[in-house]
């Protein structure tokens, strides 16, 4: 068995980009817009609470009684529905709190970043470091360093990562990576629609909003889950024009709202 110099060179890229994004981003933001740390550090640990305890919970009872894999459709709208209302109700319930002593754009930007930063960090970036590490014990024939005590299902999930390892092609490595730009991306964006449903006056209707497009945002993936889509080419293509899209939205909301607030000071 052998990995390609390639795909060790794009596992580390992916690693970098989903650990070192959320760390350039709040400093950008830190310098421009005064982004505090606090919602960074809330938005980390709101996507954690919610995606990765509470919605994984509840799928772990749903998926298993009711065989939604079996319906296609049912199990895309299931998916992305409840991607969207776990995750959009922590940025709603976390602007709540954190209104009482932050404001400015700031704090969404922050918050954005810690919650879509954490993402790309425990879905991506320490995967694609344990990937780096088991890659190159491959290719210097130390894997036994690690399954060599092993037996039983933990030897056959270790097996089955290393074959995954030497039959990927190379490019979809670097693919993670890019997606996960996008997923932070999104997650920024939808967190500055949360933040205005929240600090903007009559705004509230925006968190329903954010639900929707996320639930449409996440359509591809859980399409692709299915076998409705197979190509994962087109798939993050779709991700990456989206996210594109999606910021270009959050932009307009915000110098929509900061218009509105801008006349309601001014008494117009």
């Amino acid at each position: 068995m052998h990995i390609s110099i390639f795909s060790i060179i794009f596992m580390s890229l992916s690693a970098i980009l989903s650990i070192g994004t959320p760390v350039v981003l709040f400093i950008v933001c830190h310098k421009k817009y005064k982004a505090p740390a606090l919602p960074m550090i809330i938005g980390a640990v709101a996507f954690i609470i919610f995606a990765l305890v509470l919605e994984q919970f509840i799928h772990s009872i749903v998926l298993n009684k009711f065989q939604l894999r079996e319906k296609p459709l049912v199990y895309i709208l299931y998916g992305i529905f409840m991607a969207g209302i776990f995750e959009e109700t922590a940025r709603f319930i976390s602007f709540k709190i954190l209104k009482r002593k932050y404001n400015g754009i700031g704090t969404g930007l922050s918050y954005g970043i810690g919650h879509g930063g954490i993402e790309a960090i425990l879905l991506a970036g320490i995967a694609m470091i344990y990937s780096i590490i088991y890659s190159i014990m491959i290719n210097s024939g130390k894997i036994d360093i690690i399954t060599g005590n092993l037996q039983g299902d933990k030897l056959d999930q270790i097996n089955i990562q290393i074959n995954t390892l030497v039959t990927t092609a190379p490019y979809l490595f670097l693919i993670s990576g890019i997606e996960r730009l996008c997923a932070i991306t999104i997650q920024i964006a939808l967190s500055i629609i949360v933040y205005h449903a929240v600090f903007t006056r009559h705004k509230v209707w925006f968190f329903p909003l954010a639900i929707l497009l996320h639930a449409i945002i996440d359509t591809p993936a859980a399409a692709m889950q299915v076998g409705v889509i197979n190509n994962v080419v087109i798939v993050e293509g779709i991700i990456g024009i989206s996210s594109i899209l999606l910021l270009l939205f959050a932009v307009y909301i915000h110098r929509i709202c900061l218009k509105s607030a801008i006349r309601d000071v001014q008494g117009f």
